[in-house]
């Protein structure tokens, strides 16, 4: 899994949470201001993820103002951008006398260089969220337009906003398909993505370097293909003709990560298909319609590319990983009395 910091305020005597957390805040992002109704017993948690230079950080934390002044920013300035992902609860920006309110369905920026408030939840409940730090040092733009970043309402919905949303979610779910070395590498995808979200954003997509349009096509791509599965048409043709490039071209983004498009797509099949026979949920779902489900019209295509990929046909896999799973449950019953 990633290198990881995890911070939970119930390890902490109530007196020192709401401190301790602060300056937590302000190692991870930038020196700040907090204020909360709740500092006397303050429950908070989070997770700071390293990506070499880049940091993404799940929390969760009762509501709190967070200030960055222009006295703090005199005294210290890493130079980044913040990304907030709200997941449950708004956050509230405050810039002199604009006010913006962000949703699940935006993403907040927040510029080091910039004074702001931030109000994160309401009430008494807990807000939840995955804050990202990228330094503005690694976004291949102009410096005018990561100076504007911070006044773009990005949509989490649509285009590489919802790429980028989505990877911060699947990170903030869980890091264990993922080595140490692979955080750096993630940092590069997170930079691209974003680098695209903002010059899109800004009609000035032709600023971007060529290795990070190719990449964040690339990305497209991929999102595009794992959302379309289940289309037997889902062929090298549509799917360059889908994204307005030539077959060859499409071949070569594919050839350039050591892939074949064909190939890919298969695999992906495949591994969804093979969740699904794994899952007791579904054991009373035929083998056929699972096939079907994940772009395999004929059973005997099916059972002969998933013999070739994992050993067996797929009833017998079910069955084995069925046995398994019941083993389990019958040991964990008779341990429990």
């Amino acid at each position: 899994m990633l290198v990881e910091r995890i911070f939970r305020s119930e390890d902490l005597s109530p007196a020192d949470r709401f401190d301790c957390w602060r300056e937590l805040v302000g190692r991870t992002h930038a020196p700040l201001e907090l204020r909360s109704d709740h500092w006397a017993d303050f429950r908070a948690s989070q997770r700071v993820l390293d990506l070499g230079a880049v940091s993404v950080w799940p929390t969760s934390f009762q509501p709190v103002c967070f200030r960055r002044t222009p006295k703090l920013i005199r005294q210290s300035d890493p130079e980044g951008l913040h990304v907030s992902l709200p997941l449950s609860g708004a956050l509230r920006t405050v810039r002199g006398t604009e006010e913006t309110v962000y949703g699940p369905d935006s993403l907040c920026v927040v510029d080091t260089s910039q004074p702001v408030d931030v109000h994160g939840g309401d009430g008494a409940g807990l807000h939840t969220g995955v804050g990202l730090e990228v330094p503005k040092a690694l976004l291949p733009l102009p410096r005018g337009q990561v100076d504007k970043a911070a006044r773009l309402r990005l949509s989490a919905q649509t285009g590489f906003g919802s790429l980028l949303a989505y990877l911060l979610t699947q990170l903030a779910s869980g890091t264990d398909s993922y080595a140490p070395a692979d955080g750096p590498r993630l940092g590069t995808v997170v930079v691209d993505l974003l680098s695209a979200l903002i010059a899109h954003a800004l009609d000035s997509d032709s600023s971007l370097p060529p290795e990070t349009r190719r990449q964040t096509l690339f990305l497209r791509i991929r999102a595009f293909v794992l959302g379309h599965l289940n289309d037997p048409g889902l062929t090298p043709p549509a799917i360059a003709a889908a994204h307005h490039i030539s077959t060859s071209y499409l071949h070569r983004l594919f050839q350039q990560q050591g892939l074949t498009v064909s190939g890919w797509i298969r695999r992906q099949r495949l591994e969804h298909a093979r969740r699904d026979l794994a899952d007791p949920a579904l054991r009373g779902t035929p083998v056929h319609v699972i096939a079907s489900r994940w772009g395999f019209p004929r059973a005997s295509d099916f059972s002969r590319a998933f013999r070739n990929a994992y050993g067996m046909p797929p009833k017998d896999y079910r069955h084995h990983h069925g046995s398994v799973l019941d083993g389990r449950s019958a040991h964990d019953a008779g341990g429990s009395g």
